[in-house]
């Protein structure tokens, strides 16, 4: 019990700290297992073209093995697709984007008559989507096909018209029909200009590059964050159905920046740390649980992994809670968002911040080992005691790498918890005298054992229980729970917190003065002790054993114990059983008398039945045709019918079902009886006219 509350503890107090500071780790083997689970194929394929992508780069990303293959189903839609006339420009960009991860066997004479649709499409273009699948798709063509030497005839006119659309905000338009602006159209537009860039036959004024620069500063001049360092970029659209998420148009912007800047020789001096908080971003927000975010999030940190501008490495930790029984050591991490080697580096713990405002350490090192890539501190400082504290390593990089350039983000804070065992010591439970306060009765408590005790108070005595708590390295320990409760017989409960000073804790009882509070109830208490934190791995909660409380009768205004809470799922049990009385039978008459009416009751029927055998049975007037033969034979069955429903009444049915019964062989009998009757009349009436 006492483990499982320390852990409860724990989990408390790593959720009430979470708003103070992020750990953040970079992409694992759980997102390979996600991506599985949120792009599986349906017969063999992913659906659409953009969706196939979106789940083959995902796993090209991500290294996934025994991912499923879709390849002859992918490639046949992207042959047809290109192969197509019919196809849209957004069609045709996809279909490209996978067959450049699956490299399907395209002809190159449908390479030909894409090319000329795609500079007419370019020609003809009104919006920037138009522009960005065309643009895009020649520069696929060009990394595809055998037409290393595909441009763009007016490139410069292209690259133009695409920077007319641009706000001074650094937000882009779709159209210059539409006056709003968006960041995520700005993504849209800088990957455009990139291939725009790559497409052209001569280089690009530098003005207009220079223009293009500002733009994109003054693009993140607008960034939004979080408390965390995290970085992303939001819409301001209203009722537009053009309007992303946050993730979609960060993602935009990423993919429009790093594109960019791979075409381009100059460098945007953008912060390393807005870089660094774009990748904070992306990995804060966890697993996605939506396919489209899921891609998003892994094509935006491949792109942050492999850049120009900066390349964020994450510094992690694999586990924040630290054990000083244990001798854990503290473990630090630095990789890629990807979770790639970093270059030489080393990183320091630069401080530790506890209760108070002033570091605990000394600035230091930690050791690096080459086998698994962490950085290790051994021994934690004898400063450093269980507690909740803050850590601060700070990234240093050895040989800086001329061609790449990488974000560190400076000092990285992150939270951290050493927990230990806390020793229990001193503990006893005593009967004091109200008076004098000497000790009557005293035991001694085995907190960590399974001793009880058995206690006899009246309410002119005290109760006293008392303990000391220090922490590993000798101090004193106040954890966040020390509580005592007493369960009376009926239910009440009264819980005390237990005092402290230094390390001595201590209780006292003066029930003269509970008297009330206690509702005058007098005989057994259950005595509970409850000490629990979130850095003791020995918090307890045990029964102590019981007191046995002598009470005065109550006075006639004393106040009463609240009435316990119903339980609400006790409606749901089994309820009491019901016993029925019933009404005692009625005395029956006696068993001859009770024949001998029944024989009464036979006599009539006796009569009738040989008084027909006595009279004989008269066939002469019985029909002899077929039609009225037939009429008349249903009516005796009828009627005979009819006198076994009344023998099934007197011993099965009951009154509804013999009426409804009845019903139907009445209408049946009304209507072949008319019928008969109807022929005998005619008959007798031929007999007499003739």
């Amino acid at each position: 019990m006492a483990r499982s509350l320390g852990r409860f503890l724990v989990l408390i107090l790593l959720v009430s700290i979470c708003d103070a500071a992020s750990v953040f780790q970079p992409i694992s083997d759980s997102h390979r297992s996600a991506a599985l689970e949120l792009f599986t194929p349906v017969n063999g394929s992913f659906g659409s073209l953009e969706e196939t992508y979106e789940a083959l780069r995902t796993f090209e990303v991500l290294g996934v093995k025994n991912k499923p293959d879709v390849r002859d189903a992918s490639c046949a839609s992207v042959s047809k697709t290109l192969e197509s006339s019919s196809s849209s420009l957004k069609d045709l960009f996809f279909a490209l984007k996978v067959n450049g991860i699956l490299k399907c066997k395209i002809n190159e004479k449908a390479f030909e008559g894409i090319i000329s649709r795609l500079k007419a499409a370019i020609n003809d273009a009104n919006s920037l989507l138009h522009l960005y699948h065309s643009i895009g798709s020649l520069v696929l063509i060009k990394e595809q096909s055998l037409k290393a030497d595909l441009h763009l005839s007016d490139a410069k006119g292209v690259f133009h018209s695409i920077k007319a659309l641009s706000q001074s905000d650094g937000r882009w338009r779709y159209s210059s029909s539409n006056p709003q602006s968006s960041a995520y159209a700005a993504g849209i537009a800088l990957e455009t200009l990139a291939g725009v860039v790559s497409l052209s036959t001569s280089e690009i004024d530098q003005s207009m590059i220079g223009m293009l620069k500002n733009d994109v500063l003054k693009l993140f001049d607008g960034i939004e964050k979080y408390y965390n360092g995290a970085s992303y970029f939001d819409e301001k659209l209203i009722d537009s159905h053009e309007n992303q998420g946050s993730i979609s148009t960060t993602s935009s912007v990423v993919r429009g920046i790093t594109a960019f800047v791979a075409v381009t020789e100059e460098s945007l001096n953008l912060p390393g740390d807005k870089i660094l908080g774009l990748a904070k971003f992306f990995l804060g927000i966890g697993i996605p649980g939506d396919s489209k975010d899921f891609f998003n999030q892994i094509d935006s940190l491949a792109c942050l992994e492999n850049n120009r501008v900066s390349i964020p490495l994450i510094l992690s930790l694999p586990s924040t809670v630290l054990s000083l029984t244990k001798k854990d050591s503290l473990k630090v991490r630095v990789n890629t968002v990807l979770g790639s080697s970093a270059p030489p580096l080393a990183v320091k713990l630069v401080g530790a911040l506890g209760s108070k405002d002033t570091s605990l350490i000394d600035s230091q090192e930690l050791k690096f080992n080459s086998e698994t890539g962490v950085h290790i501190l051994n021994d934690l400082p004898k400063t450093i005691d269980v507690g909740s504290y803050m850590f601060t390593f700070e990234i240093v990089l050895h040989e800086l790498e001329p061609e790449k350039v990488y974000a560190t983000g400076g000092q990285t804070r992150v939270p951290l918890f050493v927990t230990g065992i806390v020793k229990i010591e001193n503990a006893e439970i005593a009967v004091l005298d109200s008076d004098l306060g000497s000790i009557e009765t005293q035991k001694q408590l085995d907190l960590a054992g399974n001793n009880i005790v058995s206690l006899s108070v009246n309410h002119l005595q005290k109760l006293r229980l008392s303990f000391q708590l220090t922490t590993p390295r000798g101090h004193a320990f106040k954890p966040h729970q020390a509580l005592l409760k007493l369960r009376h017989e009926s239910k009440a409960e009264h819980i005390f917190v237990v005092g402290s000073s230094g390390k001595h804790f201590q209780l006292v009882l003066d029930f003269l003065g509970l008297v009330e509070k206690f509702f005058y109830l007098s005989g057994r208490y259950d005595i509970e002790l409850t000490v629990g934190d979130a850095v003791m791995e020995n918090s307890l909660l045990r029964a102590l054993g019981h007191v046995e409380l002598d009470i005065p009768e109550p006075p006639e205004k004393a106040p009463h114990p609240p009435s316990q809470p119903v339980d609400p799922y006790s409606r749901y049990g089994p309820k009491a059983e019901i016993t029925h009385i019933f009404r005692a039978p009625e005395k029956r008459p006696p068993k001859e008398l009770s024949l001998t009416f029944l024989g009464l009751t036979i006599l009539p029927l006796l009569g009738f039945l040989i008084g027909l055998l006595r009279l004989g049975v008269n066939l002469k007037n019985f029909p002899t045709k077929a039609v009225p033969a037939t009429f008349a034979l249903l009516l005796h069955i009828g009627i005979g019918a009819v006198l076994l429903l009344y023998v099934l009444f007197w011993l099965k049915f009951d009154l509804f079902t013999t009426l409804k019964a009845l019903g139907l062989l009445g209408a049946f009998l009304v209507f072949v009886g008319h019928r008969i009757l109807s022929y005998l009349a005619a008959t007798s009436s031929k007999l007499k006219s003739a």
